[in-house]
């Protein structure tokens, strides 16, 4: 399985800013640590290319982000302060997320340790995300095979808006988004399934419900690609989650996305989503934990 991973998807933030940007470097250096993945098989991705940014996102808010041109009430609604930093970490995000999307097609399975950048829309940015890796991923196929069916299967705490607007009116691809009804994004957008789900419900009943969708769409949709958000904001101890997975938990969550695309012959593509426990260094540990089930798979 391929992984890809770069020293770019880490920069200097504000040292009281809430977005737990070390994350990324902490989950590969675990990894390794670990034994899981030799420091060779970190694969760095590069950088995406403006043609690839342009597949979903309106050129007027490309050069907004490319020249820091965005406004004071933009910047607030992605969350970051603009800097060139900023832009390679996001150039370099959707780039790891494109490879792997390919990688899974010819070998089964790929992994990108940064990703799921689902709050970017085409034309505007939000909730710490700049453009929407996934969505970029999913369009380069697409230049290559026109046909191809993608679904993705969103994790994260967080409803992904953004993809799920992109998305709106492209039979090619299926959004389910499992999430906290009442959590951030205010404003949801209509995904192909959403499963919204009350506040701190139980792992069982999380589980129960997220088997019953997947079983349901996967066999309703028959994709060709998986796409996996595995946001570990669903931890209990997550600041924004809203959830109460435990650890174990959600490694039954991804015991139970990954074998049941390996069982069903289907290729998937790894993401991370978000992730802010009040642990700092669970965050990158759950993150690597999903890397892991699927290396075992």
């Amino acid at each position: 399985m391929q992984v890809f991973f770069s020293s770019r998807y880490t920069f200097e933030l504000p040292a009281d800013h809430p977005f737990p940007i070390y994350k990324y470097q902490q989950c590969a250096d675990y990894l390794v640590q670990q034994g899981l993945l030799g420091k060779e098989q970190l694969l760095d991705p590069g950088l995406a290319s403006l043609e690839d940014l342009l597949l979903v996102h309106t050129a007027g808010y490309v050069e907004k982000i490319m020249t820091g041109s965005l406004s004071a009430g933009e910047i607030r609604k992605i969350g970051f302060p603009w800097s060139e930093k900023l832009v390679e970490r996001s150039l370099a995000a959707a780039a790891g997320s494109i490879e792997a999307a390919k990688a899974a097609l010819k070998t089964g399975g790929a992994a990108n340790l940064a990703g799921g950048t689902h709050h970017a829309f085409a034309d505007h940015g939000s909730g710490y995300c700049l453009f929407n890796d996934v969505a970029i991923a999913i369009r380069c196929l697409h230049r290559s095979n026109r046909q191809l069916k993608v679904q993705i299967v969103d994790l994260d705490a967080h409803q992904g808006n953004g993809t799920s607007a992109i998305f709106a009116s492209d039979e090619r691809v299926y959004t389910l988004s499992m999430h906290v009804g009442s959590n951030y994004p205010r404003d949801k957008f209509p995904s192909s399934l959403d499963i919204a789900l009350e506040r701190n419900c139980s792992g069982q009943d999380y589980l129960a419900k997220l088997k019953d969708g997947l079983e349901k769409s996967l066999r309703s949709f028959e994709p060709d690609l998986l796409v996996y958000l595995a946001g570990a904001d669903v931890h209990k101890d997550d600041r924004f989650g809203q959830m109460n997975l435990s650890t174990e938990e959600m490694l039954v969550r991804d015991k139970l996305v990954l074998e049941t695309a390996k069982g069903r012959g289907l290729p998937f593509a790894i993401v991370l989503g978000g992730g802010y426990n009040k642990d700092k260094s669970l965050t990158a540990r759950l993150h690597a934990q999903t890397i892991g089930m699927a290396l075992s798979i």
